[in-house]
């Protein structure tokens, strides 16, 4: 009797449930990225406790800085530092002035191979930040209507279907760099269009940054005292600031006017 009834169970059973695998947890999912982002905090964590223990201040990791680069090999120095730092959270502006107290002084050229350095190294660095924003991104976005994972599919579309205006709108604007970087490569946003607008929005404010630095007197930041300003670079470097909002403003202006033709 109890067979019939097994033997009855087993027909009833459709070839699809019989066939089905079973479901992967979210460990088996997600195992390595846990992993990796357990390293991550462990490094966050190190460097946090060698920040606190050493009483740092901004300006002091920053004189730090620019008496580590002021070597033989202080512009591989910082091209290494500048492209590691987004996983420690290191400030990109505070770099980016410390390569011009360090490299830009003295001379154009010496201005021109600062922002050349920093071109290279936030380059780097935002490709690094995409890699690991991919990384964990890879396989969080998944098709779907209704729920909050399709509407952000769709945004992820929207960004994607005009890549290039909106990550080089975003530089222009002093938008947080890491936050951009690390949104574009979760987001799945092609990297050709993404280093390409970075590397053509970047460059007004490294111009402006890099200039902002190579005003500053490095022997009086390395003493601790309050550093001196050159005023003509200082305003060369201000003058580049504004162009980059004033050209952030026009790509604005054009995309809402797009927007409403589209509509």
């Amino acid at each position: 009797m109890i067979a019939k009834l097994e033997g009855k169970l087993e027909e009833n059973e459709s070839p699809q449930q019989a066939s089905e695998p079973p479901q992967p947890t979210f460990l088996s999912q997600h195992g390595q990225k846990l992993v990796a982002l357990s390293i991550w905090l462990v490094l966050l964590g190190g460097y946090a406790w060698y920040y606190l223990s050493n009483n740092l201040t901004p300006a002091l990791a920053l004189a730090e800085i620019v008496e580590l680069l002021a070597s033989p090999l202080g512009p591989v120095l910082y091209i290494l530092i500048y492209a590691l730092r987004p996983l420690v959270f290191f400030s990109a502006a505070a770099l980016t002035i410390a390569s011009g107290a360090v490299f830009g002084a003295g001379s154009v050229w010496n201005l021109a191979l600062a922002v050349i350095y920093t071109v290279i190294a936030s380059n780097t660095s935002a490709t690094v930040a995409y890699l690991v924003g991919r990384y964990f991104g890879q396989g969080l976005l998944t098709e779907g209507e209704g729920d909050k994972r399709g509407l952000i599919q769709r945004y992820a579309g929207r960004m994607r279907h005009n890549s290039f205006e909106t990550i080089m709108i975003m530089r222009f604007i002093f938008l947080p760099y890491d936050l951009v970087n690390y949104l574009a490569g979760f987001l799945r946003i092609d990297w050709k269009q993404f280093i390409l607008a970075t590397f053509v929005g970047s460059v007004p404010g490294t111009i402006a940054f890099v200039s902002f630095g190579a005003s500053i007197s490095i022997t009086d930041l390395l003493a601790g005292k309050t550093p001196e300003f050159n005023p003509w670079v200082l305003a060369f470097g201000a003058l580049i600031f504004g162009l980059s909002l004033a050209i952030s403003r026009y790509f604005k202006r054009r995309e809402a006017g797009q927007s409403e033709s589209a509509g």
